[in-house]
């Protein structure tokens, strides 16, 4: 389980099961335990208006540095 948090202000916007090793390039929607985002259409965003993702029909197209990670990937 990980914990994606946001670049700018470091809050958290997703408690995620991440399944392998390598980089976050999208969340699948089954996988995401907790969500603290903000929608505004299909994009994703923190409370603080960054910009974090797409809002795919199977998934969240995380957009590369606006966001870090910790936790431990399955």
């Amino acid at each position: 389980m990980i914990t994606i948090k946001c670049s700018k202000c470091n809050r958290k916007i997703f408690r995620y099961i991440k399944v392998g090793k390598g980089r976050l390039r999208h969340c699948w929607k089954n996988r995401i335990v907790k969500d603290y985002s903000a929608r505004d259409g299909n994009e994703v965003k923190c409370m603080c208006g960054n910009s974090i993702g797409i809002d795919s029909e199977k998934w969240i197209k995380m957009k590369q540095n606006s966001f870090s990670y910790s936790g431990k990937t399955k």
